[in-house]
């Protein structure tokens, strides 16, 4: 174990491929110990990535871990994640602004269809409220 890495516990983890995606929204990048175990890191936590001559990480609570990764590499994925970050932003304000609807219970088993209530069905609880994002 090299210096300023913590121990891993637990039995071992199968190896993750080289990329911070591992679902859409993930929100870590995976970098490689020197012993070969991978792990992620919140990019957001990174205060500083040096290269002496191993790449060190340093988070902002001055946790230090050594990684594989060269320092170009880090910085690549931090700059691939903040990207992918932006770009589900804009996606997210393009989009159609979303609206609550409320809606009735599914219809209780044993209900005799063409009932009085189901005709109230048809009808809307309450007009859809449009959500907007909040004002500064």
């Amino acid at each position: 174990m090299g210096k300023g890495e913590r121990p891993t516990e637990g039995p071992p983890r199968r190896s993750l491929p080289h990329t911070h995606h591992q679902g859409r929204d993930t929100a870590v990048i995976i970098v490689t110990r020197l012993n070969g175990a991978q792990f992620g890191v919140n990019p957001d936590l990174l205060q500083r990535v040096d290269s002496a001559p191993d790449t060190i990480l340093t988070l902002i609570d001055g946790t230090k871990y050594i990684v594989r990764e060269s320092m170009a590499e880090v910085i690549a994925r931090v700059n691939e994640h903040r990207a992918h970050l932006l770009a589900r932003a804009q996606e997210i304000q393009a989009s159609p602004s979303p609206t609550v609807e409320l809606v009735r219970d599914a219809p209780a088993e044993g209900a005799v269809p063409g009932t009085a209530d189901e005709g109230e069905r048809d009808q809307p609880l309450a007009d859809p409220v449009p959500l907007r994002p909040r004002s500064r």
